[in-house]
């Protein structure tokens, strides 16, 4: 693999799509909303704000954005799918995106998910 990493830069990224969750849960913008905010310290990161929206319509659910300083948060539900998607990425060496993504596959109870890792900390060698 032609890559190296970036020093001083360590960058994790935990996204996944969750199935079967509870269409009520998914439905909850007060309980998703707190909820991220509690898998921000899970991930052992600082909170700079939080943004949430319900989005109206047959496919509607609800948006939520951290923002935060090692990076962000993002959790998007279609409820009348019992469907969401779930994002965490963070950069620094003390965050943990993975307690925050299983805080969260815990309070949205999917019957499956599936969960991909990145490292974004590598930079492509240049082949000559």
């Amino acid at each position: 693999m032609w890559v190296r990493s970036l020093a001083g830069v360590v960058g994790k990224h935990v996204y996944g799509d969750l199935y079967g969750c509870p269409s009520d849960i998914l439905d909850n913008e007060e309980l998703l909303r707190n909820a991220v905010i509690e898998a921000v310290k899970q991930a052992n990161s600082t909170l700079l704000e939080i943004r949430s929206w319900r989005i109206s319509g047959e496919k509607g659910g609800v948006s939520i954005l951290a923002l935060i300083i090692e990076s962000h948060i993002a959790l998007h539900t279609w409820p009348r799918y019992n469907y969401a998607t779930l994002d965490v990425y963070t950069c620094g060496e003390k965050s943990d995106p993975w307690k925050a993504f299983k805080y969260l596959v815990d309070v949205l109870k999917p019957k499956y998910y599936v969960v991909h890792y990145s490292d974004r900390s590598q930079l492509p060698l240049r082949y000559e």
